[in-house]
């Protein structure tokens, strides 16, 4: 099965290198690697140009954000299997991609999952918070769950069929599309018990109060725009769900 890495960046100079060398070690040899940029100004793609000769496609030219810049990754992207990693992450071992097609091999689902940790900007090896995503049941949408999207690897084929980000959104696409496929469309898809991918602090949506409040109304029109009710307490689990993972 072929694997096709997505990362989105912009004026990530600080960063880029890690994520493209966690992408270049990883031990399973067919993956499509496309960088999607988006007209950085300083020395990003700089970095880039380095790995010229093992980057698969680059693409820099202005865009709408990083949803735009994902589905214009989605619409060159070749491979069976989809992942998505930012400018800001880094896959936490050298087997994630293998560990992720065996997994699809084995459950022939359409989708598979893992672990998340948020870890320091400057030292990755410092965890912050611990996102353990737990096996999926029908509805848990409804309790507030969901999965850790920079751990979720989809086969291409659903995108085909239930359509890319709808960049309508502005911090709640991935959010959106998740709750699209898994709890509308219920494609099928398997929990791995392990850290996927490592992710620097500094979410968009989480900075500041005035960012989660926003966050949490394009949450509750993700359900709308579906088609979907969301249960009279799921907004507010949601986020809440999120607090253990400092103590874990």
């Amino acid at each position: 099965m072929k694997v096709t890495v997505i990362t989105a960046c912009y004026n990530a100079a600080d960063t880029i290198r890690a994520t493209i060398e966690s992408v270049l070690a990883q031990d399973y040899r067919d993956i499509e690697y496309i960088i999607i940029d988006g007209e950085s100004k300083d020395k990003t793609l700089s970095v880039v140009r380095e790995y010229a000769d093992r980057v698969t496609r680059v693409i820099s030219e202005k865009d709408g954000g990083i949803y735009f810049a994902l589905n214009k990754g989605l619409h060159v992207a070749n491979g069976d299997i989809i992942a998505f990693l930012h400018a800001d992450d880094i896959f936490a071992t050298k087997t994630v991609i293998s560990d992720v097609v065996k997994k699809f091999q084995e459950s022939h689902a359409d989708g598979v999952y893992g672990d998340l940790q948020y870890v320091d900007r400057q030292n990755t090896n410092h965890v912050v918070r611990n996102w353990k995503s737990g096996h999926y049941q029908p509805g848990m949408f409804l309790k507030g769950w969901m999965p850790p999207h920079p751990a979720l690897f989809l086969k291409r084929s659903c995108y085909e069929r239930h359509g890319i980000f709808n960049t309508t959104f502005r911090t709640a696409a991935d959010y959106e599309l998740m709750l699209r496929f898994i709890h509308l469309h219920k494609i099928k898809i398997a929990y791995i018990h392990e850290v996927l991918v490592k992710m620097r602090v500094g979410g968009v949506s989480n900075l500041t109060l005035a960012n989660r409040i926003r966050a949490n109304r394009e949450d509750k029109r993700a359900w709308l725009v579906n088609g979907l009710k969301p249960g009279m307490f799921t907004l507010v689990r949601k986020p809440l769900s999120k607090v253990v993972q400092y103590f874990r």
